[in-house]
Protein backbone atom coordinates (compact mmCIF):
# COMPACT_ATOMS: atom_id res chain seq x y z
CA UNK A 1 0.00 0.00 0.00
CA UNK A 2 1.19 3.50 -0.80
CA UNK A 3 0.57 6.93 0.70
CA UNK A 4 -3.02 8.12 1.26
CA UNK A 5 -4.81 9.20 -1.92
CA UNK A 6 -8.09 10.23 -0.27
CA UNK A 7 -9.30 10.97 3.24
CA UNK A 8 -12.69 11.65 4.79
CA UNK A 9 -12.54 13.80 7.91
CA UNK A 10 -15.66 13.77 10.15
CA UNK A 11 -17.79 13.69 7.01
CA UNK A 12 -21.51 14.28 7.45
CA UNK A 13 -24.59 15.00 5.32
CA UNK A 14 -28.05 16.20 6.28
CA UNK A 15 -31.14 16.55 4.12
CA UNK A 16 -33.35 18.86 6.13
CA UNK A 17 -33.96 17.14 9.46
CA UNK A 18 -32.76 13.76 8.21
CA UNK A 19 -29.17 12.82 8.92
CA UNK A 20 -27.91 10.66 6.04
CA UNK A 21 -24.29 10.44 7.21
CA UNK A 22 -22.55 11.43 10.43
CA UNK A 23 -18.86 11.82 11.36
CA UNK A 24 -17.35 9.31 8.94
CA UNK A 25 -13.54 9.35 8.89
CA UNK A 26 -11.04 7.12 7.08
CA UNK A 27 -7.97 7.22 4.85
CA UNK A 28 -7.51 5.38 1.57
CA UNK A 29 -4.06 4.20 0.51
CA UNK A 30 -2.76 4.05 -3.06
CA UNK A 31 -3.71 0.74 -4.63
CA UNK A 32 -6.10 -0.18 -1.81
CA UNK A 33 -9.52 -1.68 -2.50
CA UNK A 34 -12.10 -0.60 0.07
CA UNK A 35 -15.63 -2.04 0.19
CA UNK A 36 -18.49 -0.10 1.75
CA UNK A 37 -21.19 -2.44 3.01
CA UNK A 38 -24.38 -2.06 5.00
CA UNK A 39 -28.19 -2.32 4.79
CA UNK A 40 -30.31 -0.34 2.34
CA UNK A 41 -30.45 3.29 3.41
CA UNK A 42 -27.18 3.02 5.33
CA UNK A 43 -25.61 6.01 3.55
CA UNK A 44 -23.32 4.14 1.14
CA UNK A 45 -24.28 6.05 -2.01
CA UNK A 46 -24.29 9.33 -0.08
CA UNK A 47 -20.73 8.67 1.06
CA UNK A 48 -19.51 8.01 -2.47
CA UNK A 49 -21.31 11.11 -3.76
CA UNK A 50 -19.53 13.23 -1.15
CA UNK A 51 -16.14 11.68 -1.92
CA UNK A 52 -16.70 12.35 -5.63
CA UNK A 53 -17.68 15.96 -5.05
CA UNK A 54 -21.09 15.28 -6.60
CA UNK A 55 -22.67 16.83 -3.50
CA UNK A 56 -21.32 19.08 -0.76
CA UNK A 57 -20.97 17.77 2.80
CA UNK A 58 -22.92 19.37 5.64
CA UNK A 59 -20.00 18.67 7.97
CA UNK A 60 -16.38 17.66 7.60
CA UNK A 61 -14.13 17.59 4.57
CA UNK A 62 -12.78 15.35 1.82
CA UNK A 63 -9.03 15.63 1.30
CA UNK A 64 -7.13 14.51 -1.80
CA UNK A 65 -3.65 15.36 -3.10
CA UNK A 66 -3.73 18.46 -5.33
CA UNK A 67 -4.30 17.70 -9.01
CA UNK A 68 -5.38 14.09 -8.49
CA UNK A 69 -8.46 12.92 -10.39
CA UNK A 70 -11.33 11.04 -8.79
CA UNK A 71 -13.36 8.77 -11.06
CA UNK A 72 -17.05 8.45 -10.17
CA UNK A 73 -19.25 5.62 -11.47
CA UNK A 74 -22.80 5.95 -10.09
CA UNK A 75 -25.43 3.22 -10.30
CA UNK A 76 -27.35 5.10 -12.98
CA UNK A 77 -25.47 4.98 -16.27
CA UNK A 78 -24.29 8.36 -17.52
CA UNK A 79 -23.75 7.38 -21.16
CA UNK A 80 -25.68 8.21 -24.34
CA UNK A 81 -27.97 5.45 -25.58
CA UNK A 82 -28.02 6.61 -29.23
CA UNK A 83 -24.24 6.62 -29.55
CA UNK A 84 -22.10 3.52 -30.04
CA UNK A 85 -19.70 2.23 -27.40
CA UNK A 86 -16.68 3.74 -29.12
CA UNK A 87 -18.48 7.04 -29.74
CA UNK A 88 -19.33 7.30 -26.05
CA UNK A 89 -15.77 6.57 -25.02
CA UNK A 90 -14.37 9.04 -27.55
CA UNK A 91 -16.77 11.76 -26.40
CA UNK A 92 -15.93 11.35 -22.72
CA UNK A 93 -12.20 11.08 -23.48
CA UNK A 94 -12.39 14.53 -25.08
CA UNK A 95 -14.48 15.91 -22.22
CA UNK A 96 -11.91 14.58 -19.74
CA UNK A 97 -9.16 16.15 -21.88
CA UNK A 98 -6.97 13.07 -21.87
CA UNK A 99 -3.65 13.53 -23.63
CA UNK A 100 -4.30 11.05 -26.46
CA UNK A 101 -8.05 10.34 -26.77
CA UNK A 102 -7.74 7.78 -29.60
CA UNK A 103 -5.07 5.71 -27.85
CA UNK A 104 -6.94 5.96 -24.54
CA UNK A 105 -10.17 4.69 -26.10
CA UNK A 106 -8.39 1.81 -27.84
CA UNK A 107 -6.68 0.78 -24.61
CA UNK A 108 -9.95 0.93 -22.66
CA UNK A 109 -11.78 -1.22 -25.22
CA UNK A 110 -9.11 -3.89 -24.80
CA UNK A 111 -8.87 -3.66 -21.02
CA UNK A 112 -12.63 -3.94 -20.49
CA UNK A 113 -13.26 -6.59 -23.15
CA UNK A 114 -15.57 -4.23 -25.04
CA UNK A 115 -13.74 -4.47 -28.36
CA UNK A 116 -16.36 -6.76 -29.91
CA UNK A 117 -19.10 -4.30 -28.86
CA UNK A 118 -17.32 -1.15 -30.01
CA UNK A 119 -19.68 -0.29 -32.89
CA UNK A 120 -22.92 -1.29 -31.16
CA UNK A 121 -25.39 1.35 -30.06
CA UNK A 122 -25.66 1.66 -26.27
CA UNK A 123 -29.43 1.41 -26.31
CA UNK A 124 -29.22 -2.06 -27.85
CA UNK A 125 -26.84 -3.50 -25.25
CA UNK A 126 -27.79 -5.52 -22.20
CA UNK A 127 -27.82 -3.80 -18.82
CA UNK A 128 -24.60 -5.55 -17.90
CA UNK A 129 -22.76 -4.34 -20.98
CA UNK A 130 -24.03 -0.80 -20.49
CA UNK A 131 -22.63 -0.92 -16.97
CA UNK A 132 -19.25 -2.02 -18.32
CA UNK A 133 -19.26 1.01 -20.63
CA UNK A 134 -20.24 3.23 -17.69
CA UNK A 135 -17.27 1.95 -15.68
CA UNK A 136 -14.96 2.39 -18.65
CA UNK A 137 -16.06 6.03 -18.92
CA UNK A 138 -15.32 6.60 -15.24
CA UNK A 139 -11.78 5.26 -15.63
CA UNK A 140 -10.82 6.88 -18.95
CA UNK A 141 -8.80 9.65 -17.34
CA UNK A 142 -6.76 7.17 -15.28
CA UNK A 143 -7.94 8.58 -11.92
CA UNK A 144 -5.94 8.11 -8.75
CA UNK A 145 -9.18 7.02 -7.04
CA UNK A 146 -12.17 5.23 -8.58
CA UNK A 147 -15.52 5.28 -6.76
CA UNK A 148 -17.84 2.49 -7.93
CA UNK A 149 -21.43 2.29 -6.68
CA UNK A 150 -22.51 -1.37 -6.84
CA UNK A 151 -20.46 -1.94 -10.02
CA UNK A 152 -21.39 -5.60 -10.51
CA UNK A 153 -25.07 -5.43 -9.55
CA UNK A 154 -26.41 -6.01 -13.09
CA UNK A 155 -23.71 -8.37 -14.33
CA UNK A 156 -23.89 -12.11 -14.90
CA UNK A 157 -21.13 -14.27 -13.33
CA UNK A 158 -18.90 -14.24 -16.42
CA UNK A 159 -19.19 -10.46 -16.85
CA UNK A 160 -18.59 -9.99 -13.12
CA UNK A 161 -15.40 -12.04 -13.27
CA UNK A 162 -14.13 -10.02 -16.25
CA UNK A 163 -14.98 -6.76 -14.51
CA UNK A 164 -13.10 -7.70 -11.36
CA UNK A 165 -10.06 -8.84 -13.32
CA UNK A 166 -9.99 -5.31 -14.74
CA UNK A 167 -10.57 -3.57 -11.39
CA UNK A 168 -8.00 -5.72 -9.58
CA UNK A 169 -5.45 -4.94 -12.30
CA UNK A 170 -6.10 -1.20 -11.89
CA UNK A 171 -5.56 -1.50 -8.14
CA UNK A 172 -2.31 -3.40 -8.66
CA UNK A 173 -1.19 -0.52 -10.91
CA UNK A 174 -1.83 1.94 -8.08
CA UNK A 175 -5.42 3.10 -8.51
CA UNK A 176 -7.33 3.23 -5.22
CA UNK A 177 -10.80 1.68 -5.42
CA UNK A 178 -13.86 2.32 -3.25
CA UNK A 179 -16.93 0.25 -4.10
CA UNK A 180 -20.31 -0.36 -2.51
CA UNK A 181 -21.89 -3.79 -2.50
CA UNK A 182 -24.54 -5.93 -0.83
CA UNK A 183 -22.54 -9.05 -1.72
CA UNK A 184 -20.45 -10.05 1.29
CA UNK A 185 -18.63 -12.71 -0.75
CA UNK A 186 -17.61 -10.06 -3.28
CA UNK A 187 -16.24 -7.85 -0.53
CA UNK A 188 -14.39 -10.80 1.01
CA UNK A 189 -12.83 -11.77 -2.30
CA UNK A 190 -11.69 -8.36 -3.52
CA UNK A 191 -11.48 -5.82 -0.68
CA UNK A 192 -8.46 -5.16 1.51
CA UNK A 193 -10.72 -3.50 4.09
CA UNK A 194 -14.40 -2.77 4.61
CA UNK A 195 -16.39 0.11 6.04
CA UNK A 196 -19.70 -0.90 7.61
CA UNK A 197 -22.40 1.78 7.57
CA UNK A 198 -25.86 1.62 9.12
CA UNK A 199 -28.28 4.54 9.42
CA UNK A 200 -25.51 6.90 8.37
CA UNK A 201 -23.15 5.79 11.14
CA UNK A 202 -19.74 4.16 10.65
CA UNK A 203 -19.85 1.00 12.76
CA UNK A 204 -16.63 -0.69 11.69
CA UNK A 205 -13.51 -0.12 9.58
CA UNK A 206 -11.04 -2.94 9.08
CA UNK A 207 -10.61 -6.39 7.55
CA UNK A 208 -13.88 -8.15 6.79
CA UNK A 209 -12.90 -11.17 8.85
CA UNK A 210 -12.81 -8.92 11.92
CA UNK A 211 -16.62 -8.84 11.85
CA UNK A 212 -16.73 -12.46 12.95
CA UNK A 213 -15.99 -11.67 16.57
CA UNK A 214 -16.92 -14.79 18.50
CA UNK A 215 -19.34 -15.94 15.83
CA UNK A 216 -18.68 -19.01 13.75
CA UNK A 217 -20.26 -19.90 10.45
CA UNK A 218 -20.10 -17.96 7.23
CA UNK A 219 -19.25 -14.27 7.02
CA UNK A 220 -22.69 -13.21 5.82
CA UNK A 221 -24.30 -14.70 8.92
CA UNK A 222 -21.63 -13.10 11.10
CA UNK A 223 -22.28 -9.75 9.42
CA UNK A 224 -26.03 -9.98 10.06
CA UNK A 225 -25.34 -10.84 13.71
CA UNK A 226 -22.87 -7.93 13.95
CA UNK A 227 -25.61 -5.52 12.80
CA UNK A 228 -28.20 -7.08 15.10
CA UNK A 229 -25.94 -6.71 18.15
CA UNK A 230 -25.60 -3.01 17.36
CA UNK A 231 -29.31 -2.47 16.99
CA UNK A 232 -29.52 -2.42 13.17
Amino acid sequence: MGAPTLAALSLGKRFGERVALREVSFELAAGEILAVIGPNGAGKTTLLSLLAGAMAPSDGTVAAPPGERIGWVPQQTAVYSKLSVIENLALFARLERVADPRATVEAMLEQTGLRERADEQLGRLSGGNRQRVNIAVGLLADPAVALLDEPSASLDPRQRERLWQFIDARAQAGTSIVFTTHDIAEAERHADRVLVLADGELLYAGPLDGLRGGHGGDLESAFVEFLRERGH
